[in-house]
């Protein structure tokens, strides 16, 4: 129904531990209207009102009125227990944030970090991937961002600084987990 809401990207077998309950919660229910949102989309704060503004709407509330319940007659909401469970889920794999105090993003590659990826989520701790791994990150959310068109516009309202995905990378790279770290 909103599948341009989200890019198709996890499938359930991707998920954080994909037999669980929660993982089974977000199958059935999020897919009515969306492609599968990957729990790190969020931090664990943000899902509350993600996860209330949704289940409102699957219930046919919003501000469509009738149209809103007419868009929603096949759309089946979680019952309030299962919503605890899915919520639960969601937060416990939610993204790791970075600092928004942190010095590294007064640099100018910080800047272009953040307003790049800020656009369609929290600003992602750059120790959540190695150096190895934030290029083929990158290159997705450059797709992503492309397919939502998130980035298409009038060049007059290009941000100050220009979006420099290289540039980004290496900002990335620089703080990122070292291989074998945890996160």
């Amino acid at each position: 129904m909103l599948e341009r809401i989200l890019p198709p990207t996890i499938t359930p077998a991707q998920l954080p531990e994909p037999q669980s309950e929660g993982a089974r919660l977000t199958a059935q229910y999020c897919v009515q209207c969306h492609h599968m949102p990957s729990p790190a989309m969020h931090t664990a704060t943000r899902w509350t009102s993600v996860v209330d503004r949704m289940v409102w709407r699957m219930r046919g509330e919003g501000n469509l009125g009738i149209v809103m319940k007419e868009m929603m007659a096949d759309v089946q909401p979680p019952a309030s227990e299962e919503v605890t469970v899915l919520l639960h889920y969601l937060q416990k794999h939610g993204q790791k944030e970075m600092n928004p105090a942190d010095p590294a993003l007064r640099t100018e590659a910080g800047q272009m970090f953040s307003i790049a990826c800020t656009q369609c989520h929290a600003l992602p701790d750059p120790q959540r991937h190695t150096a190895r791994e934030w290029p083929d990150v990158v290159k997705r959310m450059r797709a992503h961002m492309a397919w939502s068109n998130t980035v298409v516009g009038e060049p007059t309202l290009r941000t100050r600084p220009v979006l420099n995905t290289a540039e980004i990378v290496r900002f990335l790279q620089r703080h990122a987990r070292e291989p074998g770290g945890g996160q």
